[in-house]
């Protein structure tokens, strides 16, 4: 005697609906909690400190935190990076390879 064939396909179809619920709740994760944490702790800082003395830029006092060379070497840089933009880098590796 033949099964009925509907009665045969049930159970692979509702294994195939939950994988395929599955797949599309996990798009739904967080995958970036320490990122999302620290958003906008830079600007947070800038504010504090022109709190702290909104008249930084008109007195010549030297900035405090940060001495001379290191000062020199990190503006240094940051505008060398304009002359020769750093080389671009693949992030998303689809294929796994290294």
């Amino acid at each position: 005697m033949k099964k009925n064939t509907l009665s045969v396909r049930m159970p692979t179809l509702r294994v195939s609906v939950g994988l395929t619920w599955l797949a599309l709740l996990a798009g739904c994760g967080s995958t970036t909690p320490d990122y999302d944490k620290h958003f906008g702790d830079a600007v947070r800082q800038s504010i504090q400190g022109m709190t702290i003395n909104p008249n930084a830029g008109s007195t010549a006092d030297a900035a405090l935190g940060m001495d001379g060379p290191s000062a020199r070497e990190a503006l240094v840089r940051y505008q060398s990076t304009f002359r020769t933009p750093p080389p671009v880098t693949n992030v998303i590796s689809i294929s796994g390879s290294r």
